[in-house]
């Protein structure tokens, strides 16, 4: 992971786990949960199962038995999280919410929220670190295409940044 080279407690970390994680953290906003709580161990994930939340747990793509979701988006599609406080850890997108959380803001992109992520990022006047979460602290091609698709859009909006190489390899 290179998130410790690019570490800025100044800057907005947008992470990206766009296959499962982040699209689902979306998902379920979009279908009313009220709070997510990204938790970065089955231990925790468990503790807060026993205090009565509803719990979405994976590792290695597989949802956890137990518990009350996997990390598909498809999970999060039900009536029944509306207004409700979820929890949940996951292989890769948990993890690098984790690895970011003294950062000044942390927020989580996938395709489902690229538009509004976007415009409001934007906004900030901040420096922006995108954090892709990959496979197991590896390379993966969806989230870097991701990363590419927000560096291009900001970059169309007229918005002015020091761009490392990883960003405009992903633009590119």
């Amino acid at each position: 992971m290179l998130y410790p080279v690019y570490k800025n407690s100044d800057s907005i970390v947008v992470v990206i786990d766009v296959l499962r994680a982040t699209s689902a953290m979306c998902t379920a906003f979009y279908y009313g949960a009220k709070k997510i709580i990204p938790v970065a161990t089955v231990d925790e994930a468990f503790d807060y199962k026993q205090k009565g939340y509803m719990v979405g747990a994976e590792r290695d793509a597989i949802k956890l038995e137990g518990f009350d979701f996997g990390n598909s988006p498809y999970h999060y599609m039900d009536e029944k999280i509306k207004g409700q406080t979820l929890v949940i850890t996951t292989t890769n997108g948990t993890q690098a919410i984790e690895a970011a959380k003294n950062a000044y803001k942390v927020v989580v992109g996938a395709f489902v929220n690229i538009s509004v992520l976007c415009n409001w990022l934007a906004k900030q006047q901040r420096d922006v670190v995108l954090l892709c979460s990959g496979w197991k602290d590896r390379f993966n091609l969806e989230d870097s295409l991701f990363a590419g698709a927000v560096t291009d859009e900001l970059i169309k909006r007229g918005e002015k940044f020091e761009l490392g190489d990883s960003a405009l390899a992903a633009m590119y």
